[in-house]
């Protein structure tokens, strides 16, 4: 081969590994760990879906997944961090109800579109939101509570990890027609310990934060706010059952990134999270915590969080809730 041939085969073949570059770079993603963040702390139904999913992505690609919890600030920090951080498809949002849909309802400025902002990845989990209170309250189920609450208008408070729980009780405050007051904590961690020592009269939490301090009696469960009992906890009332017919509530959780991120990594994540949530195991892990494993992808999850957004933003409505 001629000098002239050798340097145009070689200049053929730097321009097909050139144009192969792509390709070999997204199939070989993911290469290295990816990070998590959760905007609530240990403890909540967002982190332990968080933690779940990283064990099962990191078997699934062979990568290390790391979860960071990023409490405070109604979601702000986390969000921050995730918008800030280079959109290359290793860090991925775990949002929720409250980061997702309820914030766009109950602030009148956000500093992030929940919706213009991310590329949705998959729907994970809903969970119905249990009714706790201190244990040695004066009341014993959710019509004591109420009769308490109407006995001392604005004196009775509940506590809220996130703007999720604290349109909940506005919620109940609507349908109960009582008034009581708004307690903020940094997620359900900080307001289940609040509930136990008695620093607030009550609180809504998912179910996986309710379990273990209910049955050390650390804390009393008057209902879950769902139309039917929950196998992890069978002994609790609905709402329905309770006396409150029709006071149904709902946290859920969902992955997502940066919409920012190049469209081959969205997709890769989303094949995968999807993967995940469709598994028998995950349908499994949620039924034992009390809730209920969900498997939309990413269309699904668009359309399911803009349905979400305009059904709270009725709610705030009518409820009168003031903007923040």
């Amino acid at each position: 081969m001629t000098q002239s041939r050798r340097t145009v085969a070689g200049a053929l073949l730097a321009l097909a590994a050139t144009a192969l570059a792509p390709a070999v770079q997204a199939q070989a993603f993911p290469s290295k760990a990816i990070k998590f963040v959760v905007p609530f702390g240990p403890g909540s139904g967002t982190d332990t879906s968080a933690r779940y999913f990283a064990r099962k992505l990191g078997d699934l690609t062979g990568q290390p997944v790391v979860v960071e919890n990023k409490p405070g600030a109604n979601g702000f920090i986390a969000v921050k961090q995730v918008l800030s951080a280079p959109a290359d498809g290793y860090t991925v949002f775990i949002g929720s109800n409250s980061t997702l849909a309820v914030n766009a309802a109950l602030f009148k400025e956000l500093p992030y579109d929940p919706v213009k902002d991310f590329s949705p990845l998959t729907m994970m989990m809903r969970s119905p939101a249990m009714i706790a209170t201190m244990p040695k309250a004066p009341y014993s189920d959710l019509q004591g509570l109420i009769a308490h609450a109407k006995a001392s208008p604005g004196k009775v408070n509940f506590g809220a990890g996130s703007a999720g729980y604290q349109l909940m009780g506005e919620l109940l405050n609507d349908k109960a027609q009582i008034r009581t007051v708004h307690v903020p904590f940094k997620g359900a961690g900080e307001t289940m310990t609040a509930v136990a020592s008695g620093t607030v009269d009550y609180t809504f939490a998912e179910v996986t934060a309710v379990q273990e301090l209910a049955k050390g009696g650390r804390v009393k469960v008057l209902a879950v706010a769902s139309d039917k009992r929950v196998a992890a906890a069978p002994e609790v009332p609905t709402a329905a059952e309770a006396g409150l017919p029709g006071f149904e509530a709902y946290t859920w959780v969902g992955a997502m990134v940066s919409a920012k991120t190049p469209a081959a990594e969205t997709a890769k994540l989303a094949e995968l999270f999807t993967a995940i949530s469709r598994m028998e195991e995950t349908r499994d892990f949620y039924e034992r915590i009390g809730a209920t494993a969900m498997t939309g992808g990413p269309a699904q999850m668009h359309e399911f969080q803009k349905n979400e957004i305009t059904l709270w933003k009725r709610i705030v409505t009518q409820a009168k809730v003031p903007l923040q």
